[in-house]
């Protein structure tokens, strides 16, 4: 079968850089499932995207699907004769099929004996099928806004100009946009503005490149990468290059050249996360440090354009850029001539949630479940305290209402210039912390006290309204805010239990109706969450699931637990040990009799592997009560798999359903005390048998 390349590109205005991945990812499978569906085989597909085109190219396409065989089922051998004559139904069946019943088969199956036909159809060319193909790929395209654009009636993200579509040298008949598919592209809107025919498929990325345009997206970020980086080297610099802007730079160019400005040293005077948010998020400014880690005046800018007088474009930037500089240094010296303190009327003025109040009312709850948790962990109730009263001034500052991601970061600034306590200040900063996973936690006291009572009043606050994340809906980032809460108690190592903050954090919503299950509610929220933390941590789910069985509402306990039984897990005797206590469980589950509340009598004891078993159940309970008194699960467990073989040797000579009762009950009794040991820690029946 003859196979070609197919290259189909889309030639738009300039997209918007933050769509244009998701966009060419969207196009990229959309096709390629239509393809899978048409079964016709192709080698690989490589998507590309620049602000001015969406493209795929697929390799190895075969031009037509297979020859295939196809086999049709009717009625039953029985329904379709009577009396050696065909019924209606027979006929009917070989009407379908184009066919007289003569020319039906009958088809053998375990079921019985059926009239069939087979028929051969011969597979269709990728030429008729890849515009209905391509139309649906295009119309379930993820466009964050449609727009209309000259006198047509067509929409999408930015107005359509060219469409290619080429299976090897040959131009598909296609249509997309009012447009008919050709072999014509283009290149640099600059340096390269002249219609580009492509004479193949496989010439599409040198002929772009020629035409001042790389149109491969992992191929252009790298280049921007490099670029950035030999600028920083050039001038004595440490380029910091965010991931983030990083993409987003690569969606605003088509041929990236990477050149170095500078702005005004007295700019240095502003806290340097002002300046780099401004020349993040108004001019796509990668910043450049120096060996000590200190803000250098310079940055590095990405054109589009290989100019021919390279210093009128970094002119043009500085100039750009120094208005900007300007700005945070002028809301950084305003905000300084007003203290936190004095801000704290204005969160009066600032709704937090309509049901919960504004930021006043907030920071009032939080201080007081701050006081709490600072007295619980050894720290200093006065300063964390003090750090919830002043934790949300920031947001009310010009700095932060400017830009937004600098909440805490200017707040500790601001306290700092105050003359706040140092631990105060530190706290402000820490009360966002972590933001994400795997990032840092407080490290002040008054700071993991502050963390944890803002996350836990939103928690708490938000459940007591009915408005608890549902799907995929999350407005008030409780999954992210639960996770942050497990990270701080179990990095921390703070040995706190969730019911009991819950609680307290709970009764300082004092005029909100709640529902008398709200502790519940959120304590079975977040220990849920603990699934997507084990995940995280490389924790098997059915080793989540031994845990989550126990009645666990301690962080911190909940991870020790987990670390041990995944521990055990991997231990030769794991996999007896959980099948024996599943076939325990299941023992006791239909007895009326509660094993559990009553003691092993050793007088009842007759077989041997039964004594055997009290005496090993009674030396492993001896050995483990000081490890679990100390939370060591880990080398509780690893004494608890000593009792695989006393185990099996019991379930292999002993009848535990006999026919005295007080000999059942004992052994009943016996069971309950082996299932209870391993229940200290987890449910080990849950686990792999």
């Amino acid at each position: 079968m003859t196979t070609e390349t197919l290259l189909f590109e889309l030639g738009t205005e300039e997209l918007p850089p933050g769509a244009i991945n998701a966009l060419s990812d969207a196009l990229a499978s959309g096709i390629t499932h239509g393809l899978l569906d048409a079964d016709i085989p192709f080698s690989d597909v490589r998507a590309y995207a620049t602000p001015r085109r969406l493209a795929i190219r697929i390799l190895e396409l075969a031009g037509k699907q297979p020859d295939r065989e196809v086999e049709r089922r009717g009625p039953a051998l029985a329904a379709a004769f009577k009396d050696g004559k065909p019924t209606k139904a027979a006929e009917g069946f070989a009407r379908s099929c184009g066919v007289t019943v003569d020319e039906l088969i009958h088809l053998e199956t375990d079921k019985g004996t059926w009239l069939g036909y087979r028929e051969y159809q011969p597979g269709d060319s990728v030429d008729r099928l890849l515009p209905a193909i391509i139309d649906k790929a295009l119309a379930s395209l993820p466009v964050p806004k449609n727009m209309r654009w000259g006198t047509s009636r067509v929409e999408f993200s930015r107005p359509v100009h060219w469409l290619v579509l080429l299976y090897g040298n040959q131009v598909i008949d296609a249509e997309a946009f009012g447009l008919k598919a050709g072999r014509i592209t283009h290149g640099h809107r600059f340096h390269a503005p002249e219609a580009i025919e492509l004479k193949h498929a496989d010439d599409y990325l040198p002929m772009l490149e020629e035409a001042h345009v790389l149109a491969d997206r992992e191929q252009r970020r790298e280049r921007i990468r490099e670029q950035v980086l030999a600028e920083a080297e050039a001038h004595d610099g440490n380029a910091v290059i965010d991931n983030e802007l990083l993409e987003e730079v690569s969606g605003l160019v088509e041929w990236p050249v990477a050149l170095t400005g500078s702005f005004d040293q007295r700019f240095l005077d502003v806290p340097p996360e002002c300046l780099i948010s401004s020349m993040k998020a108004n001019q796509k400014y990668f910043h450049l440090l120096d060996d000590n880690d200190q803000l250098k005046p310079l940055f590095i800018t990405l054109a589009n354009i290989d100019s021919q007088d390279p210093q009128q474009v970094i002119q043009g930037n500085e100039k750009v850029i120094r208005p900007r500089l300007a700005d945070a240094a002028f809301f950084y010296e305003m905000d300084r001539k007003s203290s936190l303190e004095k801000r704290r009327d204005g969160l009066a003025n600032v709704v937090f949630q309509q049901q919960l109040g504004t930021l006043a009312d907030k920071s009032e709850r939080i201080a007081f479940v701050a006081r709490y948790i600072a007295d619980a962990i050894g720290g200093d109730t006065t300063q964390a305290e003090r750090a919830a009263l002043l934790a949300k001034c920031d947001l009310v500052t010009e700095m932060v209402q400017e830009f937004p991601e600098l909440q805490g970061i200017m707040g500790c600034y601001y306290a700092r210039h105050d003359g706040e306590d140092e631990e105060v200040a530190r706290a402000l900063y820490e009360q966002y912390l972590p933001r994400f996973a795997d990032d840092e936690i407080p490290q002040t006291r008054a700071g993991l006290a502050l963390a944890l009572a803002d996350r836990l009043d939103t928690l708490t606050g938000i459940f007591a309204i009915g408005a608890r994340p549902t799907g995929g809906k999350d407005p008030f980032a409780l999954r992210r805010a639960t996770i942050g809460v497990l990270n701080i108690l179990i990095k921390g190592e703070l040995d706190l239990d969730l019911r009991d903050l819950l609680t307290l954090s709970a009764a300082q919503h004092r005029d909100l109706p709640k529902p008398d299950d709200l502790i519940d509610q959120v304590l079975e929220y977040m220990l849920d969450r603990f699934r997507a933390w084990a995940q995280d941590a490389g924790i098997p789910a059915e080793v989540y699931l031994a845990v989550r069985s126990r009645p666990v509402t301690k962080p911190l306990d909940f991870a020790r637990r987990l670390h041990a039984v995944r521990h055990f897990s991997q231990r030769d005797e794991a996999s007896a040990l959980a099948s024996a206590n599943k076939r325990v469980s299941n023992i006791l589950a239909k007895q009326e009799y509660d094993a559990a509340n009553h003691p092993v009598d050793v007088s009842l004891l007759e077989e041997t592997a039964e004594i055997s078993l009290s005496e090993a159940l009674e030396s492993c309970r001896h050995a483990v009560q000081p490890l679990f008194a100390r939370a060591d699960y880990s080398q509780a467990l690893d004494v608890l798999s000593g009792l695989r073989e006393p185990v099996d040797q019991f379930f292999d000579d002993v009848m535990v359903m006999a026919q005295d009762e007080a000999i059942r009950h004992n052994r009943l009794a016996l069971l309950a005390t082996l299932q209870a040991l391993f229940l200290d820690v987890a449910d080990i029946s849950q686990l792999s048998q």
